[in-house]
């Protein structure tokens, strides 16, 4: 929005800095002395940004750091070189987490209570859950003084206007991943909600927290302070809100069929500090047609897995009909306390009667299909086990059978394609990653996909005539029925130009005191095929990401100093005189 300069008060300094241009403009304020500044003011000792600058010059940090002369410059209207400027914004973006971070976590409290996940059948556009969430976000625009745009509650748009006709698009999802209640237990017998915000410590479990409702508030409460404290802004900022993401991503195209794209887009949905490049996502789906148990012995009647093919689960269970289930069951737990001990010994085997049926459960650890290797792929070792039985528990053979096979033969407990004979790897995005994760069953087939991260050095179509030559191989020698479909996706690399980029490297490294250096992500987000697209966090590549697994969470402080880092980002993108 264009405001008069007559009528501005802090945001004379703002405006002038935008004839100013440096290529190595750092803020003076170390972690160390923000966590200084945070320790003096809670949200009910600051009224304004102003104010709380006035405070901070009669303060410690005013006698002992380099920020006074910024400061005194701003509170006197005058014009500011590049690094004060930048420490103006990081003072913003510490103020805004102090005065707001009460009532953002509060705000994101909210949103997770709202189950944003796919119901099969109904189109995202039409879930009531999506026409809530939509309402609610709508109504935090209208009290934030924001405009909001719901483009047939595809995607919804928050807008916070600059002077030029720039726009940088940010991107953030509503949608989350599905979730299994029963899995939703920590280690010390503690049962989750996945829909309500348990506060544990320092942690906010609860679907959406890490993955990625968070976006969604820390960039409304970022354009929310820089719009009340009337700094004007250079370009403008639109944050789009997709309602597709974890699903068939079609929200987003649907958007920019009818809306233009910017020219410069980040998304909140990844990893610290700049990440500009992600490897392209693709699917081997085997779909093994129902068929009666054949021969002698118990018979696995069902399975589970994960709930879509994006998300390794923390277990697996199979269930089994035998005329001996206590039998069936001490033979099913000696068998797999040896496979087991076999196979590494990190994930548990159990057995047990329920009612007349065993169930077999193998526990490990969950993770989001990006990084198998923070996880334990109970699934796999669910298959795995149940080929290992051939000639020690009598199993009749069924579909369920003939996945464990396929799975066995090609895909093993290897996630780097190693088995099927695949795998390769980028000097710099890493390997190609293969995981066996989702399972979907009814009464004509039993899905099992294979969820692939793709790296450059090798096309999507070389990749998978690859995978389909060793496949059908594999369908003509063994007689197994089984139908496949794939799809790969390109990878993205961006060759980091600009000086936003700059700015957003600067921002988060010197922020979370991480390396000057450009990232790289197995994880796809909207911006994959977008201009100048980048993820800017949130989340920091050297902790496990918690989204898509059972007992997601965001940690308080991460959450607040992600808020600080995303306003403090706005306010530098937003006045830089050139991207």
């Amino acid at each position: 929005m264009h405001f008069p300069l007559k009528k501005l008060v802090a945001a004379t300094l703002f405006a002038a800095s935008l004839s100013t241009l440096s290529n190595a403009a750092f803020a003076n304020i170390t972690p160390e002395q923000s966590a200084q500044i945070l320790q003096q003011f809670n949200e009910t000792s600051v009224s304004d940004f102003r104010g709380f600058l006035g405070a901070l010059t009669k303060g410690d940090l005013g006698k002992t750091s380099d920020v006074g002369p910024a400061i005194n410059g701003f509170l006197g209207n005058q014009t500011l070189n590049a690094d004060q400027q930048n420490e103006i914004n990081r003072l913003l973006g510490i103020y805004t987490r102090v005065k707001y971070g009460k009532a953002a976590t509060e705000t994101l409290r909210e949103l997770v209570e709202i189950p944003t996940f796919n119901i099969e059948g109904v189109p995202q556009y039409k879930n009531p859950e999506f026409l809530k969430i939509a309402a609610k976000i709508q109504d935090l625009a209208k009290a934030f003084n924001l405009n909001f745009r719901n483009i047939d509650n595809r995607v919804y748009e928050i807008s916070l206007e600059g002077s030029g006709d720039e726009v940088v698009g940010i991107h953030a999802h509503a949608d989350v991943v599905p979730v299994t209640p029963e899995n939703w237990v920590l280690k010390d017998g503690t049962k989750l909600d996945p829909f309500k915000v348990t506060l544990i410590g320092d942690r906010m479990y609860g679907r959406g927290t890490e993955d990625d409702k968070n976006g969604i508030v820390v960039a409304m409460y970022a354009m929310k302070v820089i719009k009340e404290e009337k700094l004007p802004l250079a370009r403008t900022f639109k944050l789009l809100v997709d309602t597709t993401e974890e699903t068939n991503g079609d929200a987003i195209p649907y958007y920019f069929e009818h809306n233009p794209t910017p020219q410069y887009n980040l998304a909140l949905d990844g990893g610290y500090p700049v990440v500009i490049a992600e490897k392209g996502y693709g699917t081997v789906m085997a779909t093994f047609p129902v068929r009666k148990g054949e021969g002698k012995g118990a018979e696995i009647i069902s399975m589970t897995g994960g709930m879509a093919t994006n998300q390794i689960p923390s277990a697996s269970v199979a269930t089994l009909l035998s005329d001996k289930p206590a039998e069936l069951a001490a033979n099913l737990q000696k068998a797999g306390a040896e496979y087991a001990k076999r196979n590494g010994g990190n994930f548990q085997v159990d057995a047990k009667v329920v009612d007349k049926e065993v169930k077999l459960t193998v526990t490990g650890v969950s993770a989001h299909s990006s990084e198998p290797e923070a996880g334990v792929n109970p699934v796999a070792r669910m298959l795995g086990l149940i080929h290992s039985l051939e000639g020690k528990v009598a199993l009749k053979h069924n579909h369920i059978t003939d996945a464990a096979h396929y799975a066995a033969d090609n895909w093993g407990l290897d996630y780097l394609g190693n088995k099927l004979g695949v795998g390769f790897s980028d000097a710099f995005m890493g390997p190609l990653t293969a995981s066996l994760t989702f399972v979907g069953q009814d009464d004509k087939g039993f899905k099992l996909a294979v969820n692939l991260r793709v790296p450059k050095g090798k096309s999507p179509e070389k990749l998978k005539a690859e995978i389909a030559d060793k496949l059908s191989a594999w369908d003509k020698k063994t007689k197994v029925k089984v139908g496949f479909t794939y799809s790969v996706a390109e990878p993205m690399y961006r060759n980091p130009e600009g000086e936003w980029v700059k700015a957003l490297l600067a921002v988060a490294s010197e922020n979370l005191g991480m390396k000057h250096e450009f990232g790289t992500s197995a994880g796809a987000t909207s911006v994959h095929e977008l201009p100048n697209g980048v993820q800017f966090g949130l989340a920091r590549p050297e902790v496990k990401y918690t989204g898509h697994t059972d007992s997601e969470f965001k940690t308080v402080d991460q959450f607040l100093l992600d808020l600080q880092i995303v306003t403090e980002m706005m306010g530098r993108v937003g006045q830089l005189p050139k991207l």
